[in-house]
């Protein structure tokens, strides 16, 4: 008799019915965020293979040597291709004819 009594009072009671899961919320959250941002302190540890680092040190690309590469370039002859969407035929939309394609 007393434990459905009890368990009544207990679901009424919006202290137990929201705080607490609130509670275990933010706490939990704090854990949690605690050891995503502890990944990040982690990766800078991390030391390179040396022959590693020698091959991205001599492969730099600047924002520069890229500009210089398509700085002369013209953009007259450019025509806007949209792509294919998961539902259609990329052959057709590109402007191919699907009969040739389908000889080849």
């Amino acid at each position: 008799m007393l434990a459905p009594a009890v368990m009544r009072a207990l679901r009424k009671n919006k202290t137990l019915r929201y705080g607490v899961p609130m509670l275990l919320l933010i706490v939990g959250g704090s854990f949690g965020l605690r050891e995503f941002s502890q990944i990040r302190y982690d990766a800078v540890k991390i030391k390179i293979d040396p022959e590693l680092e020698k091959k991205l040190k001599m492969n730099k690309v600047s924002l520069e040597s890229e500009y210089e590469k398509i700085k002369d370039s013209t953009f007259d002859d450019w025509k806007n291709i949209r792509g294919p969407r998961p539902w259609e035929d990329p052959d057709l939309l590109q402007g191919k004819n699907p009969e040739i394609l389908k000889k080849t």
